[in-house]
């Protein structure tokens, strides 16, 4: 019997036509609603998986079945990333373009490994980093691309820094049994994410070689101290390869002092990687240039356009004004992959350990043009005035104190009234946090400062406003009263 088109190939078009529109409808229902769920949601582990079958349908199901099982059992066990009251971690959001920019990409399934498998993706990545580069005033020579979180990014920027000593031969030669190999060090803040850790680790550096540089009291990296460091170890024969500054760290958004770093690795001769994966963007705001001097001297730098630029996740971009060394760090080219353009177009494949790549700059092509570069400033000079506004709030407060700079969009703060110790403060703040969290209405998560519990407020979503924070410091002050019940 000779199967039908319905068994061996795609649905039926009428019918994703007729369920793309009520995919649409759901989309626009749940940006316009999602306020009134609960950001965390209130289930236990296993929850979700105990109402999914064990193996696959052996018939087919329709759309319909399935989208309403989503209604039914996914949305119930997300976490909403996407609600003006997420302000954990860094709040994040994707904007109306940037999910019509990613639907679009799904629809076209490009994968611009090569110019000639995706000219226009790669032609438009190309472009979009150099608009995103404009604006965040980088110089014309620094060249972008795009992999899918700062983590990646930080890792091929170290991969590169390593590549940049040749006389190491490690592309050839590997580092596993050669006593000609000297002990490879990065440097990077107490304060640094822990990508820059996991990246040494995967590329065979060790964790154990990562030095972790004290920070001063505004939280930032002491570039003398790095440099300190850096001398102490080539005395004892090690080799000094890179230094990671961060531009907003993640538990308290502080800026290292790029410019005195950059001197020391000039200095030196170490790499030097910026991460501005959270605050990278707001170098598009003039008034907040001051924070990003001496930026345009690092070898590489991430700023992640879906962290506070209103795109999906995931979206990292990743430049480096030594674009010749990551390439010669990962370029591998078989007969297969071999063009006749390849020695007149750029293909992606050859500046990191991927080689299918998704659309991404489809949907930050949609942000920007749909916002404008005005328009996204805007956006981001409203949530530094709104945590401007929180920060203010909370000093003014008795018993709650402001625990760091709030350069950008990230308040740290903490409930610590007198006569209180700081071990009991402690536990208030994680008692206040939990109960805050678990009215559903928002969602704050917390770091350690000093050694001590600290509470996180991060404004980012596009669609959080005042009443979302006011929110938040009308349930973390009705906590406190709670402490003495």
């Amino acid at each position: 019997m000779t199967p039908t088109n319905n068994e061996t190939g795609d649905l039926p078009l009428d019918e994703f036509r007729r369920e793309g529109h009520k995919v649409v409808d759901w989309i626009t229902d749940y940006l316009a609603g999602n306020a009134t769920m609960p950001v965390v949601p209130r289930i236990a582990p296993g929850d979700v998986a105990a109402r999914l079958p064990a193996s696959a349908p052996e018939q087919p199901e329709s759309l319909e079945t399935i989208l309403g099982d989503f209604e039914r059992i996914i949305v119930p066990g997300t976490t909403h990333w996407n609600h003006p009251g997420f302000m954990a971690y860094f709040a994040i959001s994707a904007s109306t373009p940037g999910i019509l920019g990613e639907m679009l990409a799904a629809g076209l399934d490009s994968n611009a490994m090569l110019w000639k498998t995706g000219p226009a993706a790669t032609e438009l990545e190309l472009r979009v980093m150099s608009w995103l580069r404009q604006a965040m005033g980088l110089p014309d020579e620094w060249f972008g691309l795009i992999n899918d979180t700062a983590s990646i990014s930080t890792m091929l920027a170290l991969a590169a820094a390593r590549e940049a000593h040749p006389e190491l031969r490690v592309r050839d030669e590997g580092m596993a049994g050669r006593a000609d190999m000297p002990v490879l060090r990065v440097y990077t803040s107490e304060q640094s994410h822990s990508s820059v850790d996991k990246g040494a680790i995967t590329l065979g550096i060790g964790q154990r070689n990562i030095v972790h540089v004290p920070v001063d009291d505004e939280f930032r990296m002491r570039a003398d101290v790095l440099g300190e460091l850096i001398a102490e170890d080539r005395e004892a024969g090690m080799l000094p390869m890179a230094a990671v500054a961060t531009l907003g760290t993640t538990s308290t958004s502080s800026v290292d002092p790029v410019a005195e770093i950059a001197d020391v690795c000039e200095r030196e001769r170490v790499w030097l990687h910026v991460d501005a994966s959270y605050a990278g963007v707001a170098a598009m705001l003039p008034e907040m240039r001051h924070h990003f001097v001496g930026m345009e001297r690092a070898d590489s730098l991430v700023v992640n356009p879906h962290k506070w630029l209103f795109t999906p996740v995931d979206i990292s971009a990743m430049y480096t004004r030594r674009p010749e060394v990551l390439k010669r760090a990962f370029s591998l080219v078989p007969e297969y992959l071999i063009t006749h353009e390849q020695d007149q177009v750029v293909n992606l494949m050859d500046y990191g350990i991927q080689l299918g790549r998704r659309f991404r700059a489809l949907k930050l092509w949609f942000v920007m043009r749909a916002f404008g570069l005005e328009g996204l400033r805007s956006r981001l000079r409203h949530h530094c005035e709104l945590a401007q506004r929180f920060a203010a709030a909370v000093r003014e407060e008795p018993g709650w104190v402001v625990m760091a700079p709030v350069p950008f969009s990230l308040v740290c703060f903490r409930y610590a009234p007198s006569g209180m110790s700081d071990d009991e403060a402690d536990a208030a703040n994680q008692r206040i946090l939990d109960e805050v969290n678990a009215a559903g209405d928002v969602f704050l998560s917390h770091t350690k400062l000093h050694g001590r519990f600290t509470i996180r407020l991060a404004i980012g979503n596009i669609r959080t406003e005042w009443e979302h924070i006011a929110r938040a410091w009308e349930l973390l002050r009705a906590a406190t009263g709670a402490l003495a019940a």
